[in-house]
């Protein structure tokens, strides 16, 4: 079958170098069975009275496909983990002490990120590159692709690709080498006042860890509460930390 008109010309719109590039690195993610890495996120918000504000926090990534995955995220309003483990998902949130328990429709991450995202307007960190699929999730409403040049992010020798949507511009810093990961990620909200960034690094990076099978399996600490319907108050109160 061939492509649609929408997909043909996103990937028309993508230069050469930048295509091929991206097209490495979703391979070369998609390819992985298992996976592990460590992540500080920036996020930027415009106050009311127009100062812009960067929130930040840090985790930790692992994954084994096709249905496992563990999520840490610690911030100034966060101290959560999400746990996949095939057909459950749980969010924990340790101020708290308190979790939610939602079921994975299908049978891959995937799935399960899909269903996360729907159930709490949470997001795991780039969850777009742990798709099964990242090439064609990235490119899906892309209007313009390019290759910018050659970058060092932490010290690592990087390819630097930029792109534009309708709603958000996006870059992404590609590791050169054999194991083409992507060290950093940047979203762009354009039409949004202030232009408000989300960034990523990534660090870290074990493409053959020895993952404990446990560590995807979630068992309630002592007393710890269970909250049997997911709403925006219940996230509100899993993300909050003890001093909030």
């Amino acid at each position: 079958m061939g492509l649609s008109c929408s997909q043909a010309s996103s990937q028309s719109a993508i230069d050469e170098d930048a295509d091929k590039l991206l097209r490495a690195m979703s391979s070369y993610l998609s390819g992985l069975k298992t996976l592990s890495f460590d992540y500080d996120t920036d996020q930027e918000i415009i106050d009311r009275w127009g100062q812009k504000l960067q929130y930040s926090a840090s985790g930790a990534v692992m994954a084994s496909r096709p249905d496992k995955l563990h999520v840490t995220r610690k911030g100034p309003y966060a101290d959560v983990e999400a746990t996949l483990n095939g057909k459950l998902i749980f969010l924990y949130g340790r101020g708290l002490n308190i979790f939610a328990q939602m079921e994975n429709p299908g049978t891959t991450i995937d799935t399960g990120l899909e269903e996360f995202r729907m159930s709490t307007g949470l997001d795991a960190a780039g969850a777009d590159l742990l798709s099964a699929d990242p090439y064609a999730v990235l490119t899906e409403t892309v209007d313009e692709g390019n290759f910018v040049g050659t970058a060092f992010v932490g010290g690592v020798e990087c390819d630097h690709l930029a792109f534009r949507t309708e709603i958000v511009d996006w870059q992404i810093w590609i590791r050169k080498g054999e194991q083409p990961v992507p060290v950093k990620y940047v979203i762009t909200s354009k039409w949004v006042t202030g232009a408000p960034q989300y960034s990523v690094r990534l660090t870290n990076w074990n493409v053959e860890p020895k993952l404990d099978e446990s560590i995807f399996t979630f068992s309630p600490p002592a007393g710890a509460k269970k909250i049997e319907q997911i709403g925006s108050d219940v996230i509100g109160d899993i993300t909050l930390e003890d001093a909030q």
